[in-house]
């Protein structure tokens, strides 16, 4: 059944978020520390991977490098719009909101919790290409293997920063429901390039969420959304 892709990976982090949350009151804080270095090294290679195969292309016996000028475009022009528009406060500011509904103003970590959970499982290119297939096939195979790593990654978020987490459940649904619903209409503009170029700019993006998880909040992961746009856009110069 299409849509069923996300069902699952919304599930998943739903009830991976739930066990976290669980076993929080148990784990002492110390472990609660080494849990979040932990996941915010896996994040920074697992970002790193990515992005090292956008810049680097076997060709023979050697390697090639390119990607350099989609890169910087891409994050230049995206933190200028982002930090314009301001979307990480704005994101923050639905974390407050959420926070008041759900009457917990005492949870210090619940905005936090929302704001990385949701950057962690939302941006990338399982998300959008795992939606697409879902759309227009019904193989819903590349969601169900993200909805297993959603789940690891939520269960360790909610146990360090608690009920925010399980709220990323939230935007994750209505962005992955939307594209697989679109699908029809999104497949045929997007070219084999632009997906390349988003999954690039993704990795470099969950790097930078892992360098947040390992050293505190260092950058406005938020602020560089729309480098993703710009780098899809880029897609469509030639010379780049």
């Amino acid at each position: 059944m299409i849509g069923t892709g996300t069902i699952v990976n919304v599930s998943a982090v739903i009830i991976g978020s739930g066990l976290g949350m669980l076993i929080r009151g148990g784990i002492k804080q110390r472990f609660q520390d080494l849990l979040m270095q932990a996941l915010g090294l896996s994040t920074l290679f697992i970002g790193a991977a990515g992005a090292l195969k956008g810049i680097f292309t076997v060709n023979g016996a050697g390697l090639e490098t390119g990607g350099t000028m989609v890169l910087i475009l891409s994050l230049v022009l995206g933190a200028l719009i982002g930090e314009g528009i301001n979307i990480e406060k704005q994101i923050e500011r639905f974390g407050e909101w959420l926070k008041r509904k759900v009457k917990s103003n005492g949870d210090s970590g619940f905005v936090e919790g929302f704001v990385t959970s949701s950057l962690v499982i939302c941006v990338g290119a399982m998300a959008v290409v795992g939606s697409l297939q879902d759309g227009l096939t019904g193989d819903a195979a590349m969601l169900y293997t993200k909805a297993i790593l959603d789940f690891v990654i939520v269960l360790v978020l909610a146990s360090a920063l608690g009920k925010g987490v399980l709220f990323s459940a939230l935007p994750l649904g209505i962005l992955q429901g939307s594209i697989t619903l679109f699908a029809g209409v999104i497949a045929p503009v997007l070219s084999d390039k632009m997906i390349d170029n988003l999954s690039f700019i993704g990795s470099v993006l969950i790097f930078c969420v892992g360098i947040n998880l390992c050293f505190g909040k260092k950058i406005k992961v938020g602020n560089l959304l729309p480098a993703l746009v710009i780098a899809v856009l880029a897609a469509l110069i030639p010379a780049l």
